[in-house]
């Protein structure tokens, strides 16, 4: 059985190395690997990193960016029976992590899997709390919803040549084409197990636009779901209120009390602005969402992998046992 491990980049230089270390020291158990990048224009030494440790290297030019279209060009130049989706600021937590995630997949439990996500010392107070709260310590396999999250994931060959990401999507590319293998019989699976650590560095105004552009995509994904400017408030004052009383718990709260503030406003403020967006973008909008707005410092990127939880990398996927989307929450 061999899988290939698909990582899309832009300027990740700050983790890859340690993510590409990370892969290397897998106990593998007979499972054979590669590595494929499928990069977008990095400019900051992404790419020496990946050529360094033998990555197989793609491009997709930046006019034809998008979530889905990159990953399935990645898996394109892919030979593996399993796709492994990590992002290019993920950094595994253990040695076991590519076997565990993998594992369902090969022995038929599921056709599409998703594992833990942790903040690291330097993640925000909110974002660690929305990683507890939708990567849990119990593992689901298979689940009972359509959540994933591409941060950290693995798909079935055979399920990705079915179905394909959607390539138009602005975000959420993953859970779309989760809701799509469980309608046509198949299995999504939470491995709790497989858990890698995923650093954000982002500034608020792109904090905001992750929420933004993932909440577009969800217009598609959930048309019923609907966020009113009550809905606003209440979620912003409600996320605020329960992260605070959490800090307290842990003695932080004065230090943490702006920091959270911030975090949750543009977190939702991001997702009543997308929910009321139905337009396909334009060059323009598209270079906002999913390109550098600081051309002078590459690290400061839209996250090409995220929700997801985002916590990822996405606060607005439906819930691994069918909760209220993120968006909502």
């Amino acid at each position: 059985m061999r899988a290939s491990i698909v990582i899309r980049t832009l300027n990740e230089g700050r983790y890859l190395g340690q993510l590409l270390e990370g892969i290397r020291r897998q106990r593998l158990d007979g499972l054979e690997v590669e590595t494929v990048v499928i990069d977008s224009g990095s400019t900051d030494g992404t790419l020496q990193i990946a050529q360094e440790h033998g990555c197989v290297i793609t491009h997709i030019r930046r006019e034809d960016f998008s979530f889905g279209r990159s990953l399935n060009m990645g898996c394109e130049a892919a030979s593996g029976d399993i796709f492994v989706f990590v992002s290019g600021h993920c950094v595994p937590c253990d040695d076991h992590w590519l076997r565990q995630l993998c594992e369902p997949i090969v022995g038929g439990a599921a056709e599409y899997t998703y594992g833990r996500q942790v903040g690291g010392p330097e993640s925000r107070f909110s974002e660690c709390r929305i990683f507890e709260k939708y990567y849990p310590t119990a593992s689901h396999i298979p689940q009972s919803g359509f959540f994933s999250n591409n941060a950290n994931s693995a798909l079935a060959r055979e399920a990705w040549a079915a179905h394909r990401f959607d390539e138009d999507l602005t975000g959420l590319e993953d859970m779309e084409l989760a809701k799509r293998i469980s309608q046509a019989g198949g299995r999504i699976g939470y491995v709790a197990e497989a858990a890698v650590y995923h650093f954000h560095h982002e500034t608020w105004p792109q904090v905001k636009r992750r929420f933004e552009r993932e909440a577009i995509a969800l217009q598609r994904i959930m048309p019923q779901i609907h966020v009113s400017p009550l809905d606003l408030v209440r979620y912003v004052t409600s996320s605020i209120l329960h992260d605070l009383r959490h800090a307290r718990r842990a003695g932080r709260s004065a230090a943490l009390a702006g920091e959270i503030a911030r975090y949750r406003i543009a977190q939702y403020l991001g997702s009543y602005t997308g929910n009321h967006q139905h337009r396909k973008l334009s060059r323009a909008e598209k270079d906002i969402y999913f390109y550098p707005t600081n051309r002078r410092n590459p690290h400061e990127t839209i996250e090409i992998q995220g929700r997801r939880p985002a916590a990822d990398e996405g606060q607005q996927r439906e819930g691994a046992r069918q909760e209220l989307p993120r968006v909502l929450r």
